[in-house]
Order: structure tokens, then C-alpha cells, then sequence
């Protein structure tokens, strides 16, 4: 899965982070994980999590001796961009 299409406008750190989180959904990422997934420094990293929450696209969640970062469902779907239809795919379909 991948962040959904309406979301993958966002900067490319932020993007990249919905990404990875959707690859591990159900058990999350810790910080270093996201780290080793996105290719962003730690400042544009602490950023782009902050902007995500903010915006209701992740949750943080203490799991044990750990702090993990969610998903949010709505966030992540079955994004493919080699099925991006484009205008004149829609028109296609739209004439007969």
C-alpha cells in the first residue's frame, strides 16, 4: 500500500514518511526506523512527522518501552501510480 493520491501532493519527506508507514500499518515505525526508510535528514524527518500529525495523517502510540508512529486508515489506500488515468483516458471513457 501507499499513501493515498490525495495526499501524495505533500513535500517529498512527508510523502515518503506515509509510504513507509503504510508498508508496516498494523505495527508502526520508531523514528530510527522511518529514518533508515526515508531519504531526509533528521530536521526535514521532525518536520515532515510533525506537519502529518498536525494534520490528523499519523498518530503516535507508546507500545511498551517504545514510541511507535501509525497511519491513520484513511491516509493510505491502493495507490498505483501506473494506473493514473489521465485527461485523456477519462475523456475516452466519458465520449462515446
Amino acid at each position: 500500500m501507499r499513501a493515498k493520491r490525495e495526499y501524495r501532493d505533500r513535500d517529498q519527506p512527508q510523502v515518503a514518511v506515509l509510504d513507509a508507514l503504510a508498508d508496516r500499518g498494523e505495527e508502526g515505525m520508531t523514528v530510527l526506523e522511518l529514518r533508515s526508510r526515508v531519504d531526509a535528514d533528521i530536521d526535514r524527518l521532525e518536520g515532515a512527522l510533525a506537519d502529518l500529525k498536525e494534520d490528523g495523517l499519523i498518530e503516535v502510540k507508546e507500545d511498551g518501552d517504545r514510541t511507535v508512529i501509525l497511519p491513520q486508515d484513511h491516509a493510505v489506500g491502493t495507490y498505483d501510480p501506473g494506473k493514473e488515468r489521465g485527461l485523456l483516458d477519462k475523456l475516452r471513457e466519458w465520449l462515446p
